[in-house]
């Protein structure tokens, strides 16, 4: 272990331009890959905000005292998935209709033909076609509801819109992911290359593939580290300046909840596309190293 922890620290100095190409190289990847998931998982906040506001559910009542009405929003308030109830008034309902049509509101001069409601706003993972229809079927059975609505074919629109933005997003995700693979292995297999002198004396003199193999494996480890940490520092400045600029980029923050969860799994993936590479070219160059 000591004599591969300090073979994999030489290589930096050794090779100083290949080991910087390969830094540069993850380091572009990595801030390639961040910017697409936070974009990606920005959208994705959006299309299900956007989907809960759809999914909006109008419970219109029958005359009721306070008492009943007061047990319905206690009932609806019960019911699973339900993110919240606003009860809307007669006078209320009037009030949204003026707004909602201006001067020809004025042609319904009667304000009762507007039932009192409850809007019923449920969580995004249930604010989907099926659970809504069930919502519907089951609340409109209940005592002085007259109807429950909501906007069906527009919500079905919605989601099969989503479904079509997370599948683009995901194939752009895999390519990103691919690309930079493809990148940091190539860069990696020149440095390789480089001391194939080296690796092939080792094996005349018996070392094993493993032996040879372990110091690079620490080399990439390293590499993917510092690779992680300049990409962790470029996609904060990048995004936290989006966020100065754009209106509302910001309101649902960063994924897990803090940027320093999210930059520490930007780490962390560096760590593990640093080893994965140099696993992959290493594991290659040596059985194309011949001893004669």
């Amino acid at each position: 272990m000591p004599y591969t922890l300090r073979e994999g620290l030489a290589g930096f100095s050794r090779a100083k331009f290949s080991a910087a190409m390969a830094v540069t190289a993850l380091t572009v990847a990595l801030v390639l890959i961040g910017l697409v998931g936070l974009l990606s998982w920005q959208g994705q906040q959006v299309a299900e905000w956007v989907k809960q506001r759809v999914g909006e559910v109008q419970v219109f009542l029958e005359p009721a005292n306070d008492t009943t009405i007061e047990r319905l929003r206690i009932r609806l308030e019960g019911e699973v998935g339900v993110d919240s109830v606003e009860y809307i008034s007669t006078a209320q309902a009037a009030e949204i209709f003026r707004e909602e049509f201006g001067e020809e509101a004025s042609l319904f001069d009667d304000e009762l033909f507007l039932p009192a409601s409850f809007r019923v706003r449920l969580d995004p993972a249930h604010a989907v076609s099926d659970s809504l229809v069930e919502f519907q079927q089951r609340v409109q059975q209940w005592a002085k509801v007259d109807t429950v609505a909501f906007e069906r074919s527009l919500l079905s629109r919605v989601e099969r819109n989503v479904r079509i933005y997370s599948s683009v997003g995901l194939g752009i995700g895999l390519l990103v992911v691919l690309a930079a693979l493809l990148l940091v292995g190539n860069t990696v297999r020149l440095t390789i290359y480089a001391r194939r002198l080296l690796i092939r004396t080792m094996k005349l003199v018996g070392a094993t593939d493993g032996f040879i193999r372990r110091p690079f494996l620490v080399e990439g480890i390293l590499q993917g580290f510092l690779a992680g940490v300049m990409a962790a520092l470029i996609v904060w400045m990048i995004y936290t300046g989006l966020q100065a600029l754009v209106v509302g980029l910001g309101a649902e923050g960063w994924p897990g909840g803090s940027a320093f969860l999210s930059l520490f799994g930007l780490v962390l993936l560096g760590v593990l596309l640093g080893w994965l590479a140099s696993w992959i070219a290493v594991r290659r160059f040596i059985k194309k190293v011949r001893l004669s």
